[in-house]
């Protein structure tokens, strides 16, 4: 049974509080699994054309109400804040959105800590500030289906004036949903209350859906500011995308240079992650990877910290435990579901081999897309950057950074929290490497026949 076969199999329609007709599938519903796709972005020379092709786009993209139909592929569109300006949206409207979008991904690299190799200036030019206007994310169910999906918006773009394709990138993980360094992927995924789709074992409730979703109530009890009129906001978010260059030569030369036998490779490895490859959590498997635990979404995520404080088990700077603490004591006190993300991040490149060197890490030709959703996702990307990724004082680890996604601009250090005395491993490198991103929107179905309509006057 597929991932999409059982997600069907947990939606119940009578528990449906939002408008699924009017919010893009790409949202709520999972990739498929395994999956392929492209990212395309597109610059708009002249506002017409770019609404013209706005319009003619619209009826492709799927809602979330249509998810269930035997979909093959789906289409999902976000716009940059240059995008919306060079669509003529007027500054009185501009005005109402973030801050943090209004100046773009590039200039808050302050914010991101995005420095050294991560800085702009290093960014591919389709990610230089101003250029990518529009955002176009096609999943698939296979190669078949997506070259299907790519002639469909082939023949919409050929038929526009006015728009220019700056690139357009394939990804997949075709023997599953494992990323470049050969993890499963995406497992932790937050309910979002009224979607249909009830809480996995391990998710606890729901999360509001005003966290994700404009227009709706939020964990504080409020809906949270959104974008003016309610015509062009309501039933849209906030999406960050960030590609990264993935270092799998380099990683594998750590594990190799802090163990003796695969088994060591692999337990550090595990380590770092807080899962095994399979996606098998340390804190049900500590000892050794359980492919039938990892593949098991009943089982896979029904976990807390509660009894690994000192993260024996799970270091408490492990990758998995910095991106969602979940119950875990924190020095730094932060209410963890404000800050909880929806995940559509996408690998691309050859699937992962511990044969990779370090000199194979040259060609830049594996990576991935970190791709995330939440309508509080300004603050929570920055807030992420500096404190959970970028830093260790929330778990009492000083400057210590993720071992995984941390930047490393001197060779970093990793603590294994053991008895009698923890253990420190040196020389932890930045093993992504920034290439890109951009601040979008994802507007509503209704706001982007708006936005090619040019309601505003």
């Amino acid at each position: 049974m597929t991932l999409l076969q059982k997600l069907k199999q947990r939606f119940r329609r009578d528990s449906v509080t939002l408008d699924l007709h009017d919010i893009q599938a790409l949202i709520l519903r999972s990739r498929p699994e395994p999956y392929v796709g492209v990212h395309a972005m597109l610059h708009f020379n002249e506002a017409d054309g770019a609404r013209a092709l706005l319009g003619r786009l619209a009826p492709h993209i799927a809602s979330a109400d249509n998810w269930s139909e035997d979909l093959d592929f789906w289409i999902g569109a976000a716009l940059s804040f240059e995008g919306l300006k060079a669509l003529g949206v007027p500054e009185a409207q501009l005005k109402t959105f973030p801050l943090p979008f209004q100046q773009g991904m590039a200039a808050r690299s302050e914010q991101l800590r995005d420095f050294g190799p991560n800085a702009p200036e290093n960014w591919d030019e389709v990610f230089k500030a101003g250029n990518c206007h529009l955002a176009l994310t096609i999943y698939a169910v296979d190669d078949t289906a997506l070259d299907k999906a790519l002639a469909t918006a082939r023949a919409e773009l050929d038929k526009s004036s006015g728009v220019t394709l700056l690139g357009e990138h394939r990804f997949g993980a075709p023997d599953g949903a494992k990323n470049p360094f050969g993890f499963r992927d995406s497992i932790s995924q937050p309910a979002v209350d009224g979607s249909g789709v009830d809480p996995l074992p391990g998710e606890e409730r729901a999360i509001k859906a005003g966290e994700f979703l404009l227009g709706y109530e939020s964990e504080n009890g409020q809906a949270l500011g959104m974008p003016e009129p309610a015509a062009l906001g309501k039933n849209g978010t906030f999406v960050v995308l960030r590609k990264y260059n993935s270092r799998v030569g380099c990683f594998n030369a750590f594990l190799k240079a802090h163990g003796e036998t695969p088994d060591e490779h692999e337990h550090l490895a595990a380590k770092m992650f807080g899962r095994w490859r399979s996606g098998a959590p340390l804190t049900l498997s500590p000892d050794h990877d359980d492919p039938e635990l990892g593949a098991d979404p009943q089982r896979n995520n029904d976990f807390d910290f509660k009894d690994d404080p000192k993260g024996r088990v799970v270091p408490l700077g492990c990758h998995m435990r910095r991106l969602n603490p979940r119950d875990s004591e924190l020095t730094l006190l932060t209410d963890v579901n404000i800050h909880r993300i929806i995940r559509r991040s996408s690998t691309f490149g050859p699937v992962y081999s511990e044969d990779v060197a370090p000199e194979d890490d040259a060609k830049g030709d594996r990576g991935l897309f970190f791709i995330f959703i939440s309508a509080r996702a300004y603050d929570t990307i920055e807030f992420m950057q500096q404190e959970w990724i970028n830093r260790g004082n929330f778990v009492d680890l000083g400057e210590e950074r993720d071992p995984i996604v941390g930047l490393h601009e001197d060779d970093g250090r990793f603590t294994i929290p053991q008895a009698p005395a923890r253990k420190r491993i040196d020389g932890i490198q930045t093993f992504n490497v920034m290439k890109g991103g951009e601040y979008l929107f994802m507007p509503s179905l209704s706001a982007i026949q708006w936005l090619a309509a040019g309601s505003w006057g």
